[in-house]
């Protein structure tokens, strides 16, 4: 947009209220309205919420009494809907027609909620009451490698300063097809996997429990309207299939990985889980943080060549609790602006060998880390493959994941004094699990 109008778009989205009260540091003000998908008991059915402030907006509640927008809001987001796919499948203008009237509802100036107790007392309900389920039907997973930052501290462990990028990294958007039964939404703890590794490279492989777990700080998007088999998305056109945005912490068996990764890549190493953030921030309440992304040399080809900023200002941070902690540690803090490769490339490039994307994919970045020693996003990088082990507050150190340490990362944008936060994504290493004989 002209510069003179997103100047007005930001004032305008900086002194928007709320009649929920939300303090300064919350992830969910008036400015956020992430979709969720929630259950307010056991045996309820799952509905379609909106976090403000401490509280969730029951979707389902406003689709009976007519306060959507339209008819075709009030079937994709009312009574029935026990996933956001409906949704997300309507696409652009239906997100911000949506939006704009959920906004309308939650000002502090309007009265048909604020006013009326009986619909406030059914069409709001406590986040800390209810149980929090996946936002989507996830049916596709691709985990991309888009961090240079990242790369390249990778590939200096593993082949040294001189080959750290591979020779197609700087080209494209690197990925890899990850397993989508195996996600799930934070607050489910993580079993240990097992596989094959092979520690002695003079001896032959063992089998038993990973040694070397490892969490990866990413940021995950799920894909609104697909595209047809055989007919790419063209980058310009990319940033109208993206819903909304979450975090993602796409966990890894380091020792697993090394052994089995070649030639096909990943396996047994990530597809035991992939944790998510419960909350989708859509792409409309992010893009007053939208930034310049790293200057890409060589420039991409120009199917890849991104129209405007595309990277967004996502202040991000790991925090780890060992079981013997009674508070969590900050062991990392970095930004999703690093990232090489933005979402409308990654999308650009999924799509252009024809590949038909669906709603509900969910696609991630890859881990973010920053230029130093503090914004690494996985422990491989912290720790320096063992050699500098992370020194936790109560005098135990780590260089991998235990059991019993818990996992939570968090991130937010930071307004003029608001934040648009995604929540938080955690979980428990658990033991493993060994097959056994019936």
């Amino acid at each position: 947009m002209p510069a003179e109008q997103a100047m007005e778009f930001a004032l305008d989205h900086a002194t928007l209220r709320s009649f929920v009260p939300v303090a300064p540091d919350g992830h969910f003000p008036i400015q956020n309205l992430p979709y969720g998908v929630f259950q307010r008991q056991a045996d309820d059915v799952p509905r379609i919420g909106v976090a403000i402030g401490d509280l969730i907006l029951d979707l389902s509640v406003l689709a009976e009494r007519g306060l959507l927008a339209d008819a075709a809001l009030a079937r994709a987001l009312g009574p029935g809907q026990t996933t956001l796919n409906a949704f997300m499948a309507l696409g652009v203008e239906s997100w911000r027609k949506a939006r704009a009237r959920l906004t309308q509802l939650l000002r502090a100036d309007e009265r048909t909620l604020r006013d009326d107790r009986s619909l406030r007392d059914k069409a709001l309900v406590t986040r800390a009451a209810v149980r929090m389920l996946l936002p989507a039907c996830i049916e596709n997973y691709t985990d991309f490698y888009s961090s240079r930052e990242h790369a390249t501290n990778v590939g200096v462990m593993l082949r040294g300063a001189d080959n750290a990028l591979m020779p197609n990294w700087l080209h494209l958007p690197v990925a890899y097809h990850g397993r989508a039964s195996s996600i799930v939404p934070s607050g489910v703890d993580i079993v240990r996997p097992c596989g094959q590794a092979r520690p002695d490279d003079a001896a032959p492989p063992v089998f038993g429990p990973s040694r070397f777990l490892d969490f990866e700080l990413e940021m995950g998007f799920f894909i609104g309207p697909g595209n047809e088999l055989g007919r790419p998305i063209p980058i310009g056109r990319a940033a109208e299939h993206v819903f909304g945005m979450v975090l993602v912490n796409d966990w890894s068996a380091r020792d697993i990985q090394k052994w089995e990764y070649q030639p096909l890549g990943p396996f047994l190493a990530k597809n035991f889980a992939t944790s998510i953030s419960c909350w989708v921030v859509p792409l409309e309440a992010l893009a007053p943080f939208r930034v310049a992304g790293p200057k890409q040399e060589p420039a991409p080809f120009p199917y890849l060549r991104s129209p405007g900023d595309w990277s967004y200002d996502i202040h991000l941070e790991v925090r780890l609790q060992a079981a013997s902690q009674a508070e969590p540690q900050t062991i990392c803090r970095t930004n999703a602006r690093h990232l090489y490769w933005n979402v409308c490339q990654q999308v650009a490039h999924h799509s252009v060998g024809g590949c038909n994307l669906r709603t509900g994919d969910l696609l991630a970045t890859g881990t973010i880390s920053g230029p130093d020693p503090g914004s690494y996003g996985s422990m491989l990088e912290l720790a320096w493959k063992g050699t500098k082990p992370l020194r936790l507050g109560n005098g135990e150190s780590r260089v991998n994941l235990h059991d019993g340490d818990r996992v939570t990362l968090t991130g937010w944008c930071q307004g003029d004094g608001y934040r648009v936060g995604f929540g938080e994504t955690t979980a428990q290493v658990l033991p493993a699990v060994e097959p056994v004989e019936t």
